[in-house]
């Protein structure tokens, strides 16, 4: 269950994307760097954070990806929407791959959490991509009035 969720926020927060033109979704709707290419940029940093590193024990240096932070939100020019979603297209099977091999029990370290194990790592990308799909629902919905003005 706790897979199907996770894929679930994961096809939704691609869906708040699909169809918008390269300038629609690098447009800024709100006061922050916020923009629905941004979000899904961040949602792939995050599968690479929470999967790939914390997870699977890989150095930052060999995870398939940046791993800025803040920066994580930003999408550089020549990355188009279709290349972001399939960064976090190919993020979200290299983590469905890691965590296929750890029972949902398993516990590691990580640095300002404490122990997590691969049950809490699920809840918490479930929680995060909703909301992240949440706010890219937002934008899209800002972005599909202005397209009927």
């Amino acid at each position: 269950m706790l897979e199907y969720m996770l894929d679930h926020v994961r096809a939704e927060l691609i869906d708040t994307v699909h169809g918008l033109s390269e300038t629609e979704a690098r447009r800024r709707l709100v006061p922050s760097m916020t923009t629905s290419i941004g979000l899904v940029k961040h949602a792939a940093f995050a599968e690479r954070m929470w999967f790939q590193h914390v997870l699977g024990g890989l150095p930052e240096a060999e995870c398939d990806g940046a791993m800025a932070g803040e920066a994580s939100f930003e999408v550089s020019d020549d990355e188009t929407v279709a290349d972001v979603i399939a960064e976090f297209e190919r993020a979200g099977n290299r983590a469905r791959a890691i965590a296929a091999e750890i029972d949902l029990d398993a516990t590691r370290q990580r640095p300002g959490f404490g122990t997590v194990s691969l049950r809490w790592i699920y809840l918490l990308m479930i929680q995060e991509f909703a909301r992240h799909a949440g706010h890219s629902d937002i934008l899209r919905e800002q972005t599909d009035a202005t397209r009927r003005t």
